[in-house]
């Protein structure tokens, strides 16, 4: 809308409509907070454009960002004054009245609201920053000089005096305005956009494609080496300055710092750890990254060592640290800590001995600064105990303080968080039963009929260019491999055969070993289970639903005795129906452009049809 209908428009309907358009984009309702923030802060910025005479400018509420779900309060957008080219100005709306820095950090921020200290926020400059970083990384009109754009924060509730030590952050792309500077303001944007019709120009912006987003593991070495191919945004950068806050002070205190970094599938976990890996390496602090996935793992480690054979020795396992020198390192990291393990016994007293502590005590141990990224919904085995929960209570019992981040957006599924949603929703996993799908421009959703069906569908994306792969849940046994090499086809379904991946470290005639069977292009031909896709990602996934878990009547059931699984034979039926739905939710959520499913139940399979509108073409 223009800013002179969005000025004209009551608030209290605008924040109706905007929380009616979340309710049937996301599958949520509007949080209190952002129900406050529209009908308080567009108002602010409506009047703002119209005493700057900028009332035809086209302002973009909401406006989500490509391959993500990270969304701009607001983009406006029109030609730029001197110019005459597009120009496009990105604002982010705070309602803070006071704010101050956090100690030792230069981009988070406290406001009187956290008095316990638990929360950091954004530093907003650094935030509209790195929305302008990405729309730039992210856009195809915008992959070039051609386009104009700059970021803003404005502080509308605040005066300059309440937040002194926010205001020297300045940038090219990001500049600070509060209720005091609100003249300031106004002629910046008149320096940034003219008053012209912005329509157009808002259209162009809105139907330019979207670059596709780089895969973690092909750059991962880049990343850690250089630093300079992922654009860390909101809650990840939050949580990367406290790890290096918590690092600069850990050698002046006698107290350390725990880091929980929380986030579903495709959330930036992995990057926040990466990332932090190449920062702490480069500037000599003593980094190690944990995991308790050999498939993960043993992929990093393949992927760095093409770069530097000694980096790869930095990625180590979770059972690696059970007599670690008490604070050795700097930084452990943590990553994939939904799979810990209740190893080898579970005191997380400090006086116990070394062989008695918990697994997640022996990390903490490990490390002045131990570091947790986790998903709880992504625990698939009755003996991984990973949670913010239990984090906590082993932090506490070492007298640590615990500082946890959310990290709420989404990266992975084409930046679909309606498709997130909607996989939660299917499995049980949060309330509201299963929802009908609504298809979307970010993410494509099939069903396929068979599974030779999806299997075509997933080579034509292959040959295309893209990277694709099927999953399946654990209901059909695992060989080994014959001894000439050849794969036994283990999965039956009518007269469709194929074999599980690798089983092993072992390659064979056309398919890599198991750590590597999500990366490596040899990967297509096999069937990956839980086990080799847990922590990947890759454009096109397809997932096979067995008879492990099926639907009848009104909810889903979970058979034991179709699960051929040795891990989960000593499950009560309540844990199993858990692990079983947090699996298939692993395996729904790895595809970044889209996903088909197929059930081998036949009643099961009726009950996606009702729910899936579209299927695999013929």
């Amino acid at each position: 809308m223009s800013a002179r209908a969005l000025e004209s428009t009551d608030p209290t309907y605008l924040a109706e409509q905007l929380a009616e358009r979340s309710r049937a984009v996301l599958f949520r309702d509007a949080q209190n907070g952002e129900l406050r923030a529209w009908r308080n802060s567009l108002p602010a910025l409506a009047q703002v454009l119209c005493d700057a005479g900028l009332q035809e400018v086209e302002v973009l509420l909401e406006y989500k960002m490509p391959m993500s779900s990270l969304r701009a309060d607001a983009v406006l957008a029109g030609t730029h004054p001197d110019t005459g080219k597009p120009s496009y100005v990105v604002v982010e709306l705070k309602q803070w009245s006071e704010a101050r820095l956090v100690p030792a950090t230069t981009d988070l921020c406290w406001l009187p609201s956290d008095r316990d200290r638990e929360r950091a926020h954004l530093h907003p400059v650094a935030q509209v920053r790195r929305y302008c970083e990405y729309l730039r990384d992210f856009t195809a009109l915008l992959d070039g000089a051609d386009n104009h754009v700059t970021g803003v924060a404005y502080l509308h509730n605040a005066q300059d005096r309440d937040v002194t030590e926010l205001l020297g952050m300045g940038h090219e792309q990001g500049q600070l305005f509060t209720s005091s500077s609100r003249g300031e303001f106004i002629r910046h944007l008149q320096n940034q956009i003219s008053p012209l019709d912005g329509a157009l120009d808002a259209d162009a912006l809105l139907d330019s494609p979207a670059i596709p987003s780089r895969q973690l593991m092909r750059t991962a070495a880049d990343e850690i080496l250089d630093g300079s191919n992922f654009r860390l945004m909101d809650e990840q950068q939050v949580a990367v300055s406290l790890v290096k806050r918590a690092v600069t002070i850990s050698r002046q205190s006698d107290h350390k710092e725990v880091i929980v970094v929380s986030g579903g599938p495709g959330s930036g976990k992995s990057l926040v750890a990466l990332h932090l890996m190449g920062h702490l390496g480069r500037n000599g602090r003593s980094v190690v990254h944990a995991t308790g996935s050999k498939s993960f793992t043993s992929t990093l480690r393949h992927v760095v060592e093409q770069k530097n054979k000694g980096v790869a020795k930095l990625f180590r396992y979770f059972l690696d640290f059970r007599s670690a020198e008490k604070n050795g390192l700097d930084v452990l990291i943590c990553d994939e800590a939904h799979r810990i393990r209740h190893h080898p016994g579970t005191s997380n007293s400090p006086g116990v001995r070394l062989s008695r502590r918990s697994q997640v005590a022996q990390l903490i141990d490990a490390a002045q600064v131990p570091v947790f990224l986790l998903d709880k919904d992504q625990v698939v085995r009755p003996d991984e105990m990973g949670s913010p929960s239990q984090i906590d209570a082993a932090a506490q019992a070492r007298g640590c303080r615990v500082r946890h981040v959310n990290l709420n957006e989404q990266f992975r599924c084409g930046g679909s968080r309606a498709y997130e949603q909607w996989v939660l929703r299917l499995l049980g996993l949060v309330p509201g039963g299963p929802v009908r799908w609504e298809p979307e421009p970010n993410f494509e959703l099939l069903l396929a009929d068979t599974p030779q069906q999806m299997e075509s569908y997933l080579h034509a994306k292959q040959e295309a260019g893209s990277t694709a792969r099927m999953t399946a849940g654990f209901c059909w046994p695992w060989s080994d491999p014959r001894p000439d090499g050849t794969l036994v086809d283990d999965i039956v379904i009518g007269n469709w055969r194929r074999s599980w991946n690798v089983k092993g470290e072992r390659e064979v005639p056309g398919g890599p070993r198991s750590s590597l069977w999500a990366t490596e292009p040899g990967g297509i031909g096999q069937v990956g289970c839980i086990y080799t896709a847990q922590g990947f990602e890759y454009a096109w996934n397809g997932t096979i639903l067995g008879p492990d878990l099926v639907w009848r009547g009104n909810g889903w059931h979970a058979s034991k005795a179709a699960c051929e699984d040795s891990s989960l034979e000593k499950t009560n039926p309540e844990d199993f129906l858990r692990l079983i739905r947090n699996r298939y939710k692993v395996l729904l959520t790895r595809g970044l452009a889209g996903s088909a499913l197929f059930s081998t139940d036949p009643e099961t399979l009726a009950k996606l049809r009702a729910l899936i509108p579209d299927t695999i073409a013929s």
